[in-house]
């Protein structure tokens, strides 16, 4: 069944038992989400959970940051049915504990499926190990010579420790600090990508999107717990402004 909306080109399909935006017209952000409260249309993104590298607690910070637009599934590293993509608008890779070269068996069975996703157009939203896994050496979904590599790495960078950190970033020209655990810098030319976000230590692009991925090396999604667990962090929480951050970050994603 389908609903066509003659002012705006934009149409809806009934699928899975939900209604479902396929955007082929660049519309407004404004009308995009009156179209989530007037037809009860929320697009929907696939989760990948591996934990703990693609952690628990990121997944559900993610789903708690962008419930109010968004329906979820879930899926991990087991071999998913053909169609499992069909009713799917973006795919999403969080953060969590672990090195990065786990990719070979986290992907064994589903990167040729995520890579053809995006390939045909789906989209991708990677959060610090989920940003990681986007570039050459794992799912190579960048274009133009973009790549993710380790922040603390990087020349004139403020640190050279992979643990929690309040990160000092500018945010579309907001300063602030961030949630940070060995997060990624995005490397490249930056006219092949938009920047976001930036780390203020050495200017490096934190948070991008190009075309229809979006990466971002720190954590927006981050809860309360999460500071709480370490002393230094604890007077740091952000009381959920930077799930707002995500939340406007994906909305902008989804329009691409």
């Amino acid at each position: 069944m389908y609903i066509t909306d003659k002012d705006t080109s934009v149409f809806f399909r009934y699928h899975a038992n939900i209604y479902r935006v396929i955007d082929y017209n660049n519309i407004t952000s404004v009308f995009y989400i009156n179209c989530i409260y007037k037809y009860n249309v929320k697009p929907t993104i696939a989760l990948f959970l591996y934990d703990p590298k693609c952690s628990v607690q990121s997944g559900n910070g993610i789903i708690k940051a962008l419930e109010s637009h968004y329906n979820f599934k879930i899926f991990s590293k087991n071999e998913l049915e053909d169609d499992f993509f069909d009713d799917v608008d973006m795919v999403a890779v969080p953060g969590g504990f672990g090195d990065a070269d786990t990719f070979p068996v986290a992907f064994k069975n589903n990167k040729k499926r995520v890579r053809k996703f995006v390939n045909s157009g789906g989209r991708y939203l990677g959060i610090c190990m989920g940003a990681y896994w986007a570039g050459s050496q794992y799912l190579n979904i960048l274009k133009d010579g973009v790549d993710a590599d380790q922040y603390l790495a990087q020349p004139g960078t403020d640190t050279r420790r992979p643990h929690a950190k309040n990160m000092p970033i500018n945010w579309q020209g907001r300063d602030m600090s961030m949630f940070w655990y060995d997060g990624c810098s995005i490397l490249g030319d930056p006219s092949k990508f938009e920047t976001i976000a930036t780390y203020k230590g050495n200017g490096d692009p934190m948070a991008i999107i190009q075309g229809r991925i979006g990466l971002i090396g720190c954590h927006p999604e981050s809860e309360k717990f999460w500071y709480e667990s370490y002393t230094w962090m604890r007077k740091h929480w952000h009381n959920r402004e930077h799930h707002k951050l995500l939340l406007e970050f994906v909305d902008e994603l989804m329009l691409r």
